[in-house]
């Protein structure tokens, strides 16, 4: 499948949890918990058609930029979250100091 990620469109679907990008007639997701000052991302799921074209990371910057916008902490339980902040250490800060190691091995 062709994929123009400039054409991907990242949203927040609060009232499901879940950050979204659709593509044709696939979704990706980035499931969520909020709580006070704080949002915990639990898992990403992006169809076997749409994988290797960046739409998680699309959909992980968008989600880790509305963190930062809205000043909530970040707690990376979703593996892919956790190991997007490990490759983009401008996220770091994002993530509670007494929680980085758990998920961020440093």
């Amino acid at each position: 499948m062709d994929v123009n990620l400039d054409e991907v469109v990242v949203r927040d679907n609060t009232s499901a949890n879940r950050y979204e990008a659709g593509v044709g007639n696939h979704l990706a997701v980035i499931t969520y918990e909020r709580a006070p000052g704080r949002i915990t991302f639990i898992h990403t799921m992006v169809p076997p058609v749409l994988e290797g074209h960046g739409i998680a990371e699309k959909m992980a910057r968008s989600a880790l930029e509305e963190a930062r916008a809205a000043g909530l902490a970040v707690i990376p339980r979703c593996p892919y979250v956790a190991a997007y902040i490990q490759r983009h250490r401008e996220y770091t800060d994002l993530v509670p100091a007494d929680e980085r190691s758990r998920y961020l091995g440093s």
